[in-house]
């Protein structure tokens, strides 16, 4: 049997190559709506984070989210991520 490529995505905080499925996917419609998408096949323009906090706060300084989609985040995409993280990690 042939062994299926498993597909990898950057993380927007720490840069590394991670599989997907260990990621957290945010993404932009078309109406400039922002959104975590947890089965990951919303359709819009995606970027990809670490299920850790380190990454989220690395990602804010260095507006690694800003730089994926083109154009800036509002703070409450952050705030919702940052409960997603908590709720994950306990």
């Amino acid at each position: 049997m042939k062994q299926r490529k498993i597909p990898l995505r950057k993380c927007t905080g720490c840069q590394e190559m991670k599989n997907k499925k260990e990621l957290i996917r945010i993404v932009r419609n078309e109406n400039g709506e922002f959104s975590i998408d947890a089965t990951g096949k919303k359709s819009g323009r995606g970027a990809y984070i670490c299920k850790n906090l380190d990454c989220l706060e690395r990602a804010h300084k260095s507006k690694g989210l800003e730089h994926s989609f083109k154009s800036p985040v509002p703070k409450e995409v952050y705030e919702k991520l940052k409960g997603e993280l908590l709720n994950c990690n306990e």
